[in-house]
């Protein structure tokens, strides 16, 4: 993990330990970073819903799963 110099809202970095239940300010930092990407790549997948099309039922999906 490398280290980094950055300037931050103290008052957001101690409301996100607050709410996120942590003591440290670079695991409020770690915690809000994985969250929004979570959150990005989420928004990106539904983003794309609908839009696919799928044809599989149960049996030949299972007989795809089973050849590899």
């Amino acid at each position: 993990m490398g280290r980094m110099t950055i300037t931050v809202d103290e008052q957001l970095v101690q409301e996100a330990k607050e709410i996120l239940g942590v003591s440290t300010k670079a695991e409020a930092i770690r915690v809000v970073l994985q969250e929004f990407l979570r959150r990005k790549k989420l928004a990106n997948v539904l983003e794309h819903q609908g839009k696919v099309k799928i044809d599989l039922d149960h049996e030949s999906l299972q007989a795809h799963r089973d050849e590899e």
